[in-house]
Order: C-alpha cells, then structure tokens, then sequence
C-alpha cells in the first residue's frame, strides 16, 4: 500500500425481539432469545467508583459499565433489525461467552469525545470497538484482541467520473473541491498528514452522502462499513458508489479503563479470543461488509 506521501496506488479492498440478555437493552437482535428483565440495566453509572463486582477476580458474577456511541450507526443502534450495530453484537456475544457477566449502559449514546474523556476518569470500564490513536493511549487500554478492521475509502455519485486511486490523484481532486467527512472522527487527522484538503461540515456519514446526493460535495472520505451502512439507512445504495480503493486500513480494539483490575481484563481478553478464534467475531462482521 502507498504511503501517504507515496506515489504507488492504493491496494483493491478485498470484500437476534428485545436486546441480548445482560446488557444490550437497544439492541433488537433476533427473536427468541429469553430475556430477565434484572439483567438488562438502562444506564452507566456516574463517578469513577467501581460498579459491584468489577473488583472481583476472573470468576464469577461481574458488572461492568460501558455505553454505546452516538452518531455511529455501523457500530451502535442503527434501527435496522439485520445489522443492529456491529460492536453491539460483539458486546452481545461477549456475554453469551461469559453468563455471570453484566455490562451496564449500553443503551446509553454517548459522543466519542466524551466517550474517551468517561474512559480516562473511570467512568467507563469498557468499550467496544476503537481505533488506535496516539492521543488515546494515555488514556485508556487497548485490549489485544483484534475485532475488525475498516478501509478509508471514497464515496462519489453513481454517475460520475471514476473516483481517485492514489494519494497524489486524491491530493489533487481535492484542491480543486475539498473532500467531506463526518466531524469528530479519527479520519481528519489522516487527511491532514496526507495534505488532502477536506472539510468537516457533516454531522455523521449519513449527512454526508445526502450532502454528496443534493451536490455540495464531490466525494465522501470514511470507513467503508460506515458508508455502507450509512448508504442502506438512507436508501441511497442507487445513487453513490463506495469505492474499493483503500487509501488506509485500521483495526478496531476493545478498550478498557486503566483502572480496571487485572483479573478482569484477564477475562474480557480470555473471552474475545474465545469469540476470535471460533470465527465469531468474523462472521458479525462480513454481515456489515
């Protein structure tokens, strides 16, 4: 793959009624699973004390506090029963793997800025699903678990020319019409070291392929599951093309506070290479591709 500053083109991207028992009460996965009311809790709890059990060893009954991300549909609450949110699911089949556990707040939609900020002050134990970043890692731990990765890509309008392939021809698309991308997301920052003009005048993706349908944009840089799905909410699959060339590729981690106890980290990471080496967590994931 090119580098940012290089010249070679980019690499072809190759391509369950209520929630889940135990901690995803928006999830709406698919019928049939037995749900108990006491384990489905409405909201993290506040303060950077422990909730009851996150300080216990790597057995038995545990409660941990998280929430889900606002503004991301691909990963949380999307309102589409067949793809409800990856990192939802990946949550949902991390308790299945493990029944004495409980994550609280899932249901909670949170800002990533704030996300981040709940994390550093232990507000949160444990999040599913983000990219590393240098500004990050201070303030929380990555888990080593690999979940999915996602592919920086280009979103133009069905009928127009063939999108850029390479940095230098994305460099000089955008000098002539900055490309959009959603605020708030780590994708700015890679703009930036690539010297591609861009602009942050969307307030999610879903905004910015409208954005891109009614003219005001030439094209959308994302992730490409984000677009996709973001292209299937809106009910735009027929007017934009998501491009397949790969202008960068990130992985996504589960993350945890740096004050949660060692045991309990011991654990999330025992179970998601559980769900890992099963195919599991592949399997959530081509679903969303």
């Amino acid at each position: 793959m090119e580098t940012r500053a290089g010249h070679p083109p980019a690499l072809p991207h190759p391509n369950r009624r209520q929630a889940v028992a135990r901690g995803c009460a928006w999830l709406g996965l698919a019928a049939g699973l037995a749900t108990d009311p006491g384990d489905i809790a409405h909201a993290a709890p506040q303060g950077p004390a422990p909730p009851p059990g996150a300080t216990s060893g790597g057995s038995g009954p545990l409660t941990l506090r998280s929430a889900a991300q606002s503004g991301s549909p691909a990963k949380y609450a999307s309102g589409d029963p067949q793809r409800p949110g990856l990192c939802g699911e990946i949550a949902a089949a991390v308790l299945r793997a493990d029944p004495d556990l409980r994550i609280q707040g899932l249901d909670q939609m949170v800002p990533l800025r704030r996300l981040e900020l709940m994390l550093s002050t232990g507000e949160l134990d444990v999040f599913f699903c983000l990219l590393k970043s240098e500004h990050r890692h201070p303030l929380m731990r990555y888990l080593p678990v690999p979940l999915y990765r996602v592919a920086h890509v280009l979103a133009t309008r069905a009928g127009d020319p063939p999108a850029p392939r390479t940095w230098d021809e994305l460099r000089a698309f955008a000098r002539r019409q900055p490309v959009l991308l959603a605020q708030g997301t780590k994708l700015a920052g890679t703009l930036q070291e690539a010297d591609v003009a861009f602009q942050e005048s969307a307030r999610s993706d879903r905004e910015a392929l409208q954005m891109l349908v009614k003219g005001r944009t030439a094209a959308v840089y994302g992730q490409d599951i984000n677009l996709r799905q973001a292209a299937r909410l809106t009910g735009l699959e027929s007017q934009v093309r998501i491009g397949t060339q790969v202008f960068e590729e990130e992985t996504q981690f589960v993350v945890v506070s740096r004050q949660l106890p060692e045991p309990v980290v011991e654990r999330l990471t025992e179970r998601l290479r559980q769900l890992n080496a099963s195919g599991e967590i592949a399997r959530l994931t081509e679903r969303y591709r």
